[in-house]
């Protein structure tokens, strides 16, 4: 099973639609969905120990996994919703399944934990993990251009940007974080 979550994981990280027309019909690959996200939130929350300490860890590695989720649930209301196309049919454990490995280039992460490349890091991933994100909605939605899929995840990350700004908000709402 390691190896072949490995090999899965490099796959999603080099964008490869073809891992996710596999992953849309392995019954078995919700393990392994949920390990991917796991192990990206975990190296987010090891990026972050430089800039917030170890209570940074734990908060941006909870963040990450419930940024991910609302990411999807969003992207996948939209795509599912407002920008479906005729052959769109998928429920919603079959996209997250499949989204899931979207996650992989999130493992990067951790290299933000070298003193003065945290922005850097965590702007390229997002930027990986969005390419990604748009490849998994295409196929997991089996929508005929990119720029659908791209709209999809856009949308959806916008939504899940303010959701997260109010959620942390409520958390402190005198400063704001």
């Amino acid at each position: 099973m390691i190896k072949v979550l490995g090999e899965r994981m490099i796959r999603a990280a080099k964008l490869d639609g073809s891992l996710y027309e596999e992953i849309k019909d392995d019954r078995r690959a919700p393990l392994q969905a949920a390990v991917v996200v796991i192990l990206s939130a975990m190296a987010a929350g090891v990026g972050a120990i430089v800039r917030d300490g170890l209570g940074g860890f734990f908060f941006v590695t909870m963040q990450a996994m419930v940024q991910w989720y609302v990411w999807v649930f969003f992207t996948y209301l939209v795509g599912t919703r407002l920008l479906q196309e005729p052959q769109t049919k998928i429920d919603f454990g079959a996209t997250v399944r499949m989204i899931s490995f979207a996650s992989a280039p999130g493992v990067v992460s951790s290299l933000a934990i070298i003193p003065g490349l945290s922005g850097v890091v965590f702007g390229l991933v997002l930027a990986w993990m969005l390419g990604a994100m748009v490849v998994a909605v295409r196929k997991a939605l089996d929508y005929t251009t990119t720029f659908r899929a791209v709209g999809a995840c856009v949308i959806g990350w916008v939504v899940q940007y303010l959701f997260m700004g109010i959620l942390i908000s409520l958390r402190d709402p005198t400063t704001g974080a």
